[in-house]
């Protein structure tokens, strides 16, 4: 039995290779596929809700896999590895890590020098993270943790709503929060801010 998705817009298709990583051998279909993640996911946001982190764990290479693997571990073999192929966005596979660290970096400046609040911090990382598009797929989904994560732990505010909202399936929200990632694409991450805590 073969896996055949259909993709709403800003979705990244998953590679035929890819696709042998399913575990979860009875999927055919996207909404199947789309309950299994879910089901994960909800697994591993519980993870979240029953753990403190500190910063310097949160903000590192390993927790960023982790978290994917708490994620998708239980749907795709794949999961918690860096891509090993190009798509439709994102950087090259080559330049992931590198990218990785430098926003690790850039967080931790924004941190410890206030340059922004601790709203914007959240969202600039959940943003940066997506455009390096780490993971063969997942990627939006686990920078929105990402962002509850830092959030939640760094500056023990509360988690954003995300429009109240699952954003993998086609609705009038889906298309403001990617509105609002187009914006923050040529640079004001506001109406992103906005929308993660609507």
């Amino acid at each position: 039995m073969g896996l055949n998705l259909d993709y709403i817009d800003g979705q990244t298709p998953i590679d035929e290779d890819e696709k042998v990583g399913l575990r979860v051998k009875t999927v055919s279909t996207r909404e199947e596929l789309d309950e299994f993640e879910q089901a994960n996911i909800q697994q591993a946001y519980d993870w979240t809700l029953k753990n403190t982190f500190k910063q310097e764990e949160i903000l590192s290479v390993d927790f960023i896999l982790l978290l994917h693997k708490k994620m998708f571990g239980e749907v795709w073999n794949w999961a918690g590895m860096i891509r090993k192929t190009n798509k439709n966005i994102g950087v090259d596979k080559f330049m992931i890590t590198v990218e990785l660290r430098t926003l690790i970096d850039d967080c931790k400046y924004w941190i410890d020098n206030q340059t922004f609040d601790p709203d914007e911090i959240a969202i600039q990382f959940s943003h940066r993270i997506v455009k390096i598009h780490v993971f063969p797929n997942g990627n939006g989904r686990h920078s929105r943790l990402m962002a509850d994560i830092i959030a939640s732990n760094i500056f023990h505010k509360p988690v954003f709503t995300w429009g109240r909202t699952n954003l993998s399936k086609t609705s009038d929200i889906r298309k403001q929060y990617l509105n609002a990632i187009y914006e923050a694409d040529r640079g004001n991450v506001q109406p992103l801010i906005q929308f993660a805590r609507t």
